[in-house]
């Protein structure tokens, strides 16, 4: 199933508390394949999320489903698309019922799939995450984080969905656990052909995971591309700090890092929001005074993988400042 986006917006709060957590950000996930979607904490990432499945309601643009327009609210709501489109949140434990059996989660999860399917047992759901039958007598409480998480994917898989969202299914795991379960996923994709939206600011997974991968900044997707094409050219100077920032062993910053905190986004940096932390803009080049009066999202269109910079070529050249 293809889901895509289409100048989606998302505002919290009135008047002087109003906060665009979400800025008319396009996005497109093919139908079985995985887009990665990266930026630090606070860049509007889980609320793109709760946004697709319906959890929070937009303020602006379209979500479409296989050409589809379900933006509305109420259609959202509806049981026929909830079973379209399922979400996998970052604590399994907080996402399950404590007073439900394994066994009564996966069936009432499969009472509610498409009665055109054959709907699977419990035992079938838990073989199908790779966890034995014994499980289902359990509760989550006495499970462990990977088979809490495991558990939540069965689940959401009962319903039979065409679509995904990974919320940083794996930032709660053990590092011995998060591979087993990236392979999960993996196979799962391959064999169901659903669509996955992988939400993570750990570039290693979404490296492994994702055919293309979205850079979120502040509300904003400032870079898209192919993920071995982003990972070896990046075009953006905010994705060439976020990578510079994966610790490397004997391997030195050949490029300059990103300035201070992420800004206040109910007051961002007029031009490029970027501006104030920037290592190839105005902050290192006071020459550079466009990136505070012009906002380069209006040509990202022309940039290569739509970086939304006005000296996108410069960023990966980036050299640090001399001490």
């Amino acid at each position: 199933m293809k889901l895509e986006l289409h100048g989606l917006s998302v505002r919290y709060g009135r008047g002087r508390n109003l906060m665009t957590a979400v800025d008319g950000i396009d996005l497109a996930v093919p139908a079985g394949a995985t887009v990665g979607l990266v930026g630090e904490s606070g860049c509007g990432k889980s609320t793109v999320a709760r946004a697709v499945v319906g959890l929070v309601p937009t303020s602006g643009g379209r979500i479409l489903l296989d050409g589809v327009d379900v933006t509305a609210n109420r259609v959202r709501n509806r049981p026929e698309f909830r079973r379209r489109v399922q979400m996998v949140f970052q604590d399994p434990y907080a996402s399950l019922n404590p007073r439900m059996s394994i066994q009564a989660i996966l069936k009432e999860a499969a009472a509610r799939a498409d009665g055109s399917r054959p709907r699977r047992a419990p035992a079938e759901m838990a073989e199908l995450v790779g966890l034995p039958a014994t499980v289902l007598g359990r509760y989550p409480h006495q499970l462990s984080g990977g088979q809490r998480q495991r558990i939540a994917i069965a689940r959401a898989l009962a319903v039979n969905p065409g679509v995904i969202v990974l919320d940083e299914v794996t930032s709660a795991l053990d590092v011995s656990v998060q591979g087993s379960v990236l392979n999960l996923l993996r196979d799962l994709q391959r064999e169901m052909n659903v669509s996955y939206v992988f939400i993570s600011h750990d570039l290693s997974t979404v490296r492994y995971m994702s055919d293309t991968v979205s850079v979120m900044y502040l509300g904003r997707i400032v870079e898209t591309a192919r993920t071995e094409d982003l990972f070896a050219r990046p075009q953006h100077p905010y994705t060439t700090g976020l990578i510079d920032s994966v610790p490397r062993l004997h391997a030195p910053r050949t490029t300059a890092p990103l300035a201070g905190d992420l800004p206040d986004p109910r007051r961002p940096p007029t031009g490029c929001r970027l501006s104030p932390r920037c290592p190839v803009g105005p902050l290192h080049r006071p020459d550079r005074e466009i990136c505070h009066t012009t906002d380069p999202q209006s040509i990202a269109a022309q940039k290569v993988h739509e970086a939304a910079c006005h000296f996108a070529v410069d960023a990966a050249h980036a050299v640090v400042p001399a001490p």
